[in-house]
């Protein structure tokens, strides 16, 4: 006979089955994917995710897309096939119907665990409102304010690097590029709100806008010593292998949420740590703007605050009388922000910065080419229109954007049946020429970002080669990709498109212009022994341990 503790595990067994398995069998059957061209699955259960996790992403993609055209699908884990196409009109269609092409459940999942109901999760309407208001601290005026901080944290890196020479006897000397390109680039998040320099503060002892959290980590401290906020962002962005796969499947059935193992006990203290910092920041933040309304005579209002560093303009959304309640941010979506611009605001800008340097140590020429324009500019503290106006190293920073590409694809899920038009017609398994893609609910697809950005058919023969002055002449191909920056989708495009790629550009020039200005770079390991890694942001790993590292060798440019 079977026991009532038995009979509820057959219940919550066949739960299981119902919600998740039947309708993911029904999808593998039924999906319109399962017609297009692509490579047969070398495992039932686990498709192609080995082959994927063993090899540079997007490789094998783009080996299938020249065999088997524009337009692929393929398996995953459980047979679950994803679209993967080239095709730019079907990737303009994709990347501008954000109410039918949204974020997967598992990354909605596993992103929104971490940083909350911040703008990389938000969909929709709610996605709009946080734009509007998160909008004004990225404007151009916004950053000419902020270089500044840009330029100072560069050069106390230069000056730091300069020590360490010092200490090794003035000889080449061996640092780790990555980890100080992500200690700067936190810094400057930080720090990038309202830090006021020593000469801005005695012209205007008040404001400086910005558009970061007043936050110091101290990343670029001599001693090399981490804040607690520094550490829990490394619990929560460098997981093993089997706490990956687990998570994974975490984002796939719910019920394995309920699960505590080493890593998510680990993981929940980091975010406790996160969450009391936000909140800190926030009342802060908070306290200030209701002093100043006090000294008025009148509760917060949105055309009384001039600020517009991100923290200020949060919190004004959110608290201000003059504020339509339909366009006010909530509490959690305030304190949302605050870790999704720290994790988003520097980890992609320190890995391109450190792929930039490795490219130099591999192009010579570019490098000697780069400093000589670079040192032609009489001052270390350059303003963003300055920057600007140097044309090899606004090529040198396009071409890195475009070879390294930081994130290298997007996923998205229907959120209803679609018909998605291609460029390229194509032939389905059935024998049938295909002017477009059919789309059921529930089907899953990739932004293909890095197959674009070196995309033979697009950017010509030698897509694969890291090249700066093709950026001399306008390339015509390349004015279909549907991206918001440069004619690449570094960024991506539509209204989902990098709110913060202005500034992760203009800090990016300012810490190439003071590192090569003062040094001369040359990689401290073979070339072979670095590869790139990453599930989601492309780092440069050691073969040898699989760790995240830029092994550099670096000495004074003697005409510095």
């Amino acid at each position: 006979m079977v026991s009532v503790a038995g009979l509820a595990g057959i219940a919550a067994v066949l739960a299981l089955l119902g919600r998740y398995v039947v309708p993911t069998l029904w999808r593998m059957y039924t999906s319109p994917l399962r017609l297009l061209p692509g490579p047969s699955s070398p495992s039932a259960l686990w498709g192609f995710v080995k082959v994927l996790h063993a090899a540079e992403a997007s490789v094998p993609q783009e080996q299938w897309v020249e065999q088997y055209g524009p337009t692929i699908s393929f398996k995953l884990m459980f047979g679950i096939r994803r679209l993967w196409t080239v095709d730019t009109r079907a990737l303009n269609h994709i990347i501008h119907h954000t109410a039918i092409y949204q974020k997967p459940m598992a990354a909605r999942y596993h992103l929104s665990r971490v940083l909350g109901p911040g703008v990389l999760i938000a969909e929709d309407q709610q996605h709009k409102n946080q734009r509007h208001v998160l909008n004004p601290a990225f404007g151009p005026s916004q950053l000419k304010e902020i270089t500044e901080i840009f330029t100072e944290k560069a050069n106390q890196l230069r000056d730091l690097w300069m020590a360490e020479i010092s200490k090794a006897g003035g000889g080449p000397t061996r640092v780790n590029g990555l980890s100080w390109m992500s200690r700067a680039t936190l810094d400057i998040i930080g720090l990038a709100g309202q830090h006021i320099p020593l000469r801005r503060a005695l012209d205007d002892p008040l404001t400086l806008p910005g558009a970061g959290f007043n936050y110091h980590f101290e990343g670029l401290n001599p001693s090399g010593q981490t804040n607690e906020l520094s550490e829990a962002l490394g619990v929560l962005f460098n997981q093993g292998g089997r706490a990956q796969l687990f998570g994974f499947l975490q984002g796939m059935l719910p019920p394995l949420r309920l699960i505590r193992t080493e890593h998510t006990r680990r993981e929940a203290a980091a975010l406790a740590v996160m969450q009391r910092i936000g909140r800190q920041l926030i009342a802060e933040k908070k306290a200030a703007l209701l002093a100043d309304a006090r000294e008025k005579g009148r509760g917060v209002r949105r055309r009384d605050v001039a600020d517009r560093d991100l923290l200020t303009l949060l919190i004004k959304a959110n608290m201000a009388t003059d504020i339509p309640e339909s366009e006010r941010l909530s509490d959690e979506e305030v304190l949302a922000q605050v870790p999704t611009f720290l994790v988003a605001g520097h980890e992609t800008t320190s890995v391109a910065t450190t792929w930039c340097l490795y490219q130099l140590t591999q192009s010579p020429d570019v490098q000697a080419k780069l400093r000589e324009e670079l040192l032609q500019v009489p001052t270390d503290s350059p303003s963003m229109d300055e920057l600007n106006a140097l044309p090899y190293l606004d090529m040198v920073v396009k071409e890195t954007l475009r070879h390294h590409t930081p994130v290298p694809a997007s996923g998205r899920v229907a959120m209803k049946d679609d018909v998605i038009p291609v460029n390229t017609p194509f032939t389905d398994k059935k024998g049938r020429t295909r002017d477009h893609i059919e789309i059921k609910k529930g089907d899953l697809l990739f932004i293909p970002i890095q197959s674009i950005n070196r995309s033979k058919e697009l950017w010509g023969e030698d897509a694969h080669e890291f090249k700066p002055d093709r950026w001399e002449h306008a390339m015509e191909k390349t004015s279909q990709v549907p991206g918001v920056w440069a004619n690449q989708l570094t960024f991506l495009g539509g209204p989902h498109a990098c709110i913060g790629y202005r500034f992760s550009v203009v800090e990016t020039k300012a810490l190439l212009f003071a590192l090569v200005r003062a040094f001369e770079f040359e990689l401290a390991v073979k070339t072979e022994e670095i590869k790139k890694k990453g599930d989601i942001v492309q780092r440069p790993v050691r073969v040898e341990d699989q760790k995240p590292d830029l092994p550099l060798l670096i000495k004074p440019y003697r005409a510095f």
